[in-house]
């Protein structure tokens, strides 16, 4: 039964964008969900987890780069793919030492970000408000992966797994300065975009048109 809802295509049937089917077909299984009998396996579970997220964004940056129209944009997230690989490097390192799997299932929370990074993004608005988009739904990946990264090393500290804790730090680290770094980015294109739109520095301009005022109340959901 399992091997029936493998491939791209079950995906795309509904409706899931072509590098989403991508992502979600990539060893897709409906395992039971693991046991926690310690910490221990608490820590090891959340360094797999974190592991399949990784992968998951590794996997969806490069067309977020190809899509992003500031330079800025493009550089920080070229910069923040290349800082994954090392991520998912210190973590396959991690596990060896213990001698687990790098994965034993799905990060089913990355994923849904990722689902929902998309509906962020309004293909058809201009530059600036396309860049806001896909850097709303890159700090939604950041927050998630900073929560993660923040619990297993408080996992690795409290097991006195000070070689693990210095790694994870250095990946938190790392983290929470791309999600800085976005934030900076985001906070020029917005003044941009008031520029653009005179200093009258309307709010209705600075929406993006799937979120509009105009847009709510005739759909009713204002």
């Amino acid at each position: 039964m399992r091997d029936a809802w493998r491939g791209p295509g079950v995906f795309r049937v509904f409706g899931v964008p072509p590098f989403l089917a991508r992502i979600l077909h990539i060893g897709f299984s409906l395992r039971p969900p693991m046991k926690f009998r310690s910490l221990y396996d608490l820590y090891i579970r959340e360094l797999q987890d974190l592991h399949s997220a990784e992968s998951l964004n590794r996997t969806a940056l490069p067309e977020m780069i190809e899509c992003a129209c500031s330079p800025d944009l493009k550089m920080a997230l070229r910069n923040h793919l290349e800082e994954t690989r090392d991520h998912i490097d210190r973590l396959n390192r991690i596990l060896r030492k213990h001698g687990e799997r790098r994965e034993v299932d799905r990060c089913r929370a990355m994923e849904g970000v990722l689902t929902a990074c998309e509906r962020m993004i309004d293909r058809e608005a201009d530059g600036i408000i396309y860049d806001l988009g896909i850097i709303s739904a890159c700090q939604r990946v950041e927050h998630y992966e900073i929560a993660g990264y923040g619990t297993a090393r408080a996992y690795a500290e409290s097991l006195g797994e000070e070689e693990d804790a210095a790694l994870l730090a250095e990946t938190l680290e790392e983290e929470s300065s791309a999600n800085d770094e976005l934030t900076g980015i985001a906070t020029m294109l917005q003044s941009q975009c008031k520029r653009n739109n005179g200093e009258s520095g309307d709010e209705e301009s600075l929406r993006p048109r799937f979120l509009r005022t105009d847009v709510l109340e005739a759909t009713g959901a204002r």
